[in-house]
């Protein structure tokens, strides 16, 4: 079993704590389900915020799926100007036989436009 990283992210259309909720709970449910994972087999997960996020924390939304016993850090993403705003991004490290290349990064809807070259 090696150890892994499976990068994503969602583009929110508003600053509110259950459209984040919402938002975070179906990009870790998409990680998890096109990766064949469960909660097991996560190790950690960093999650990412834009400095116009400020209505919750990234993390509760992990929690509320029950990823309860998995560490979880949140940080602010740099403020680059003219980068896209509102948008969560998470940095999950896992357990799985996946080869590196078999890893499917998960970027929602307007989020692909951050990573075209690895973006399901």
């Amino acid at each position: 079993m090696a150890v892994r990283a499976v990068r994503g992210a969602v583009q929110l259309e508003r600053d509110e704590a259950g459209h984040m909720d919402e938002q975070v709970g179906a990009l870790l449910t998409a990680v998890l389900e096109r990766n064949d994972l469960t909660a097991d087999d996560l190790i950690s997960i960093w999650f990412t915020a834009t400095p116009d996020l400020h209505s919750d924390f990234p993390a509760a939304a992990a929690r509320k799926l029950g990823i309860v016993d998995v560490p979880l850090i949140c940080a602010q993403e740099l403020d680059i100007e003219g980068a896209m705003p509102r948008v969560v991004r998470i940095l999950a490290h896992i357990e799985s036989d996946r080869s590196r290349t078999e890893i499917n990064h998960v970027y929602l809807g307007t989020a692909a436009a951050l990573r075209k070259d690895i973006a399901q």
